[in-house]
């Protein structure tokens, strides 16, 4: 079963251009687990908030809207060892630019829905302490 596992993973790496641009960059990886967890953060995933999230991957990140769906998979295969706390220290280093960038998005995944739970603010709120940002710039 494991060797079934590994073979599905190196065939998912090696034959989608998106899904390895996000395992060859830690930051894009850290920042779309952290924005699939903001999805999840209200324990309903809708429409509106994977369709911000695909919007997100292909402008933001260039991803072809083809691979979207192989990244996830990559995402749900690869992220389970990675915390929420271990993906936003990959942003304390970086510039205050970037680290907003990160916010705003998580905030348009929290608002896409049109029902901003107070769980989805509580992990904005989380986040932007341990970026040591303010409010997000405006969306």
């Amino acid at each position: 079963m494991a060797q079934g596992l590994v073979a599905r993973f190196v065939s998912l790496f090696d034959g989608d251009a998106g899904v390895r641009r996000v395992a060859d960059d830690p930051v894009l990886s850290a920042e779309l687990l952290l924005l699939f967890r903001m999805i999840l953060a209200d324990g309903a995933v809708t429409d509106g908030e994977m369709a911000a999230f695909r919007r997100i991957c292909t402008d933001a990140f260039g991803i072809p809207p083809a691979s979207v769906d192989s990244v996830i998979e990559y995402l749900n295969e690869t992220g389970y060892e990675t915390t929420g706390a271990q993906a936003l220290a990959v942003f304390r280093g970086l510039d205050e630019e970037r680290r907003r960038l990160l916010a705003k998005h998580m905030a348009e995944i929290a608002k896409a829905d049109s029902a901003l739970a107070a769980t989805e603010v509580k992990l904005l709120r989380r986040t932007l302490e341990v970026l040591d940002l303010g409010a997000p710039k405006a969306v």
